[in-house]
């Protein structure tokens, strides 16, 4: 019994070193300020998305597979969605350099 105890002290430092961190991106991701989208879930086929300055927005819809279902470019604060079936999307939506990625769900 006394020769596995001291066979898994010995291996513990091994696991303990062999873990370290990786920075990859060190640039700092800007945000859009008062950044809203309504309704969602949606069950409509508008959805309204808004920001503090309410700039010409470039919006891309993902779909769970990656593919870009739906590119827009708005410069009201609604979005026509009624291209989409029901399912889960991921929306992008880029104004003035700065990017905001939600999830949203059409019903």
């Amino acid at each position: 019994m006394k020769k596995i105890y001291l066979v898994l002290i010995m291996a513990l430092p091994l696991f303990t070193y062999g873990q370290e961190l990786v920075s990859v991106n060190t640039e700092q991701v800007q945000e859009l300020k008062g950044f809203k989208m309504y309704p969602n879930p949606a069950y409509g086929d508008e959805v309204y998305v808004t920001t503090s300055t309410n700039g010409t927005k470039q919006i891309k819809i993902y779909d769970v597979f990656g593919d870009v279902v739906l590119t827009d470019r708005i410069s009201t604060n609604t979005l026509n969605v009624s291209r989409l079936v029901p399912g889960v999307y991921v929306l992008q939506v880029t104004e003035d350099k700065k990017t905001m990625t939600r999830k949203l769900v059409i019903k």
